[in-house]
């Protein structure tokens, strides 16, 4: 009397035969993963409530907005309004916005209006902004981010306080 029939059910029902597409040619996927163009990761942000004991080092962008206490390089590394750096920064685009205590390197150094640095700044080309706070040399080199032997670049000392 009664049968179980799968109505409801999708796909083929019980008496008929699933059907084939024709043959279509076969042309292999795609490989997506080769084609496709490397996209840039995204910058690492460092929120204001870090506080970071120890260097950064990445080929990458950085933004900080805690405090680092240690030396940092990257491709392109910012300095956030409340920010605090306290140590050598070597970037090929450095932006300050907060506060570096400690030489700074860049190919490309920009010192915005709220910008507090204490220390030496060797650049390629530099841009300070009115009202930026700076208290150190200022150093022109065409290769800034070469770091003579032993690891530091050889500054030459002047006295400016006689």
């Amino acid at each position: 009397m009664f049968s179980k029939s799968k109505i409801n059910e999708p796909g083929p029902k019980a008496d008929e035969a699933p059907k084939m597409p024709a043959a279509a040619p076969t042309t292999p996927a795609p490989d997506f993963k080769a084609s496709a163009p490397k996209a840039k990761p995204a910058a690492s942000v460092l929120s204001s409530d870090l506080l970071i004991t120890g260097n950064l080092k990445t080929t990458g962008d950085i933004l900080i907005e805690g405090q680092v206490d240690g030396d940092i390089r990257a491709h392109l590394l910012t300095v956030g309004e409340g920010a605090t750096v306290k140590g050598e920064v070597i970037a090929d685009d450095v932006v300050v916005n907060g506060r570096v205590i400690g030489r700074v390197r860049g190919l490309k150094v920009r010192l915005t209006s709220s910008a507090r640095v204490e220390g030496d700044i060797i650049h390629k080309t530099i841009a300070i902004e009115s009202g930026a706070h700076f208290e150190g040399s200022v150093q022109r080199q065409d290769d800034p981010l070469t770091t003579g032997v032993g690891g530091k670049a050889k500054m030459p000392v002047t006295d400016t306080k006689s």
